[in-house]
């Protein structure tokens, strides 16, 4: 090879080399640019030190123990019930009522069970916390409360408000999606408690309490289902004991514990529970101006709940002593002296034919003592009286025309005595429904007389109207309701309660039945329109009623 040639290899191999080294430059070049800007666009905060999160290790309280041990015995109570309009809702300016505070069905604007409308018995509606009013009569409403395990065969204490109204009770239980039906063993009006039962064995039951050891300041902590929420746990102090909320006689028996523990609606019938995790009380109201929360809330001390309790699952319901007197609702010393007391009850009316007149008490009497123990205020009586069984003979002492002297008074049934008068829980009258005849499918059917049919317009032969159906009844859930005719039932034609009655006999559960029914349809600006016929079917459930 040339001289020549081997200085033009010996210059190519330079120049490749040269080449190659620049291009392994570019390259590195280009990775430490691209790294130097990557890690400058993903340190926002070049001085800034990550944080990390530390294993999980549970910071235990008195509190979280209580909440442990409790909340598997709190329960969500879930009603249906058919809102009826009181007389005095119907009445009631619109706009007014719903400025008021939330309430139970059917309260009416200026009375709660005798309480000033800053105290409110209450519990969710919805299931989210909303209040509504005005809602059409017959159709059905759910509402929601909370309540207590006492009893480990499915016994619960709840308030009576949470199932007074109910047609259906459902119950749910923490971390348990399935709604156990509940039935109400017994309600006491007067102390605003109820017993309710679910089938089912072995609940984790809440360990009782002695509210009567609380004293101002003591720890408390409310679990409930405020607006919905299960399982709320808010905590805070006895804030006073033994508060008479209002006066009448509905709050004759209620002295609350009142506490600061954040209660709200939905948190009706459910435990206030002591640092120690006993239940000392049934959170029942609040005092409030907005309707939720304002730091007042009041519970019914454990130990009245629990002779309720007892006595409910003894008998069914509360039974009371009285003695039938009325006495000024307050303590006036000057009447007392004047009739020779320095202490004790002035009798300002003796019920006729009752325990008081039998044993020889007047209008005038002053009272200074009951089996020996002195009497110096109107609740003191009524504590023992009604405490007393009935039957039982107690001896008390009497001031009369300034002389002192003792008669024996044998205990009567309070209810029984103050029926319709004060005090006693005086049932409901009856709607009238003349010729009505209830039916085992859940309603009520009165023949169709000729005046009747030209009132509604009908012009129609026979038939039969309903008056009334059962809310969740057979009839219910078929569709009938209210001001309907039937004029045939499973293609026989009736004109009377009787032809209804003859083919309702014939009939058995499992079977089909369709009724033949005239229904008014509504006119323009709510008259009254045109008749018109539909059908209404269904197969008779095991047991309708």
């Amino acid at each position: 090879m040339s001289f020549y040639e081997r200085m033009r290899r010996q210059k190519f191999l330079t120049l490749t080399l040269m080449l190659f080294m620049l291009s392994i430059g570019i390259v590195i070049g280009t990775l430490v640019q691209t790294s130097a800007k990557a890690a400058k666009e993903q340190t926002a905060a070049p001085d800034a030190t990550p944080l990390t999160i530390p294993k999980a290790v549970p910071l235990q309280n008195e509190f979280t123990r209580v909440a442990k041990e409790l909340e598997p015995s709190v329960v969500n109570i879930s009603i249906d019930y058919i809102p009826t309009k009181t007389k005095t809702e119907s009445r009631a300016n619109p706009r007014r009522r719903q400025q008021q505070q939330p309430q139970s069905p059917d309260d009416d604007d200026q009375d709660q069970g005798g309480l000033p409308d800053l105290f409110q018995r209450f519990f969710g509606q919805g299931g989210g916390g909303q209040f509504q009013f005005g809602e059409p009569d017959d159709q059905p409403t759910q509402s929601l409360g909370s309540g207590v395990v006492v009893d480990r065969n499915g016994y619960i204490l709840t308030n009576n408000h949470v199932v007074e109204k109910a047609t259906r009770i459902k119950v749910k239980f923490m971390n348990d999606d399935t709604e156990y039906p509940g039935t109400v063993v017994g309600t006491d009006k007067e102390t605003d408690l109820a017993v309710i039962h679910v089938d089912r064995k072995n609940l984790p039951a809440a360990r009782i309490g002695n509210s009567d050891a609380l004293q101002p300041g003591d720890w408390t902590v409310a679990i409930g289902s405020p607006f919905g929420f299960q399982a709320t746990v808010t905590a805070g102090i006895v804030s006073a004991l033994s508060r008479d909320l209002g006066p009448g006689d509905s709050t004759t028996f209620q002295h609350f514990i009142q506490t600061d523990a954040a209660i709200n609606p939905g948190n009706s019938g459910g435990p206030l529970a002591n640092i120690n995790g006993e239940v000392i009380g049934i959170n029942t109201m609040i005092a409030s101006r907005s309707g939720g929360y304002q730091g007042i809330g009041f519970a019914m001390p454990i130990n009245t709940a629990v002779a309720v309790y007892n006595e409910i699952i003894k008998s069914g319901h509360m039974t009371r002593g009285s003695i039938g007197i009325e006495f000024p609702p307050e303590e006036k010393p000057a009447l007392l002296s004047v009739y020779g007391a320095d202490h004790g009850i002035f009798v300002q009316k003796v019920i006729p034919d009752g325990p008081a007149e039998k044993a020889g008490l007047k209008a005038e009497d002053v009272l200074t003592s009951i089996n020996g123990k002195p009497l110096s205020k109107g609740q003191d009586l009524i504590d023992t009286v009604a405490g007393s069984p009935v039957g039982s003979t107690l001896k008390v002492g009497v001031i009369r025309d300034k002389k002192p002297m003792t008669v024996n008074i044998v205990v009567a049934d309070r209810n029984k005595l103050f029926a319709g008068g004060v005090g006693g829980n005086v049932p409901e009258e009856a709607e009238s429904q003349p010729e009505s005849s209830k039916l085992k499918f859940g309603m009520s059917v009165q023949t169709l007389r000729p005046a009747d049919s030209q009132n509604l317009g009908f012009k129609g032969s026979g038939g039969v109207l309903v008056t009334s159906t059962d809310p969740l009844s057979f009839a219910d859930n078929i569709g009938l309701s209210k001001g309907d005719i039937i004029v045939a039932m499973n293609r026989q034609k009736v004109s009377s309660t009787e032809d209804i009655r003859r083919i309702e006999a014939t009939l058995k559960p499992g079977q089909p039945v369709a009724f033949q029914v005239m229904r008014q349809t509504q006119g323009p600006r709510g008259a009254s329109g045109e008749w018109q016929s539909f059908f209404a079917a269904g197969t008779i459930p095991p047991a309708a009623n």
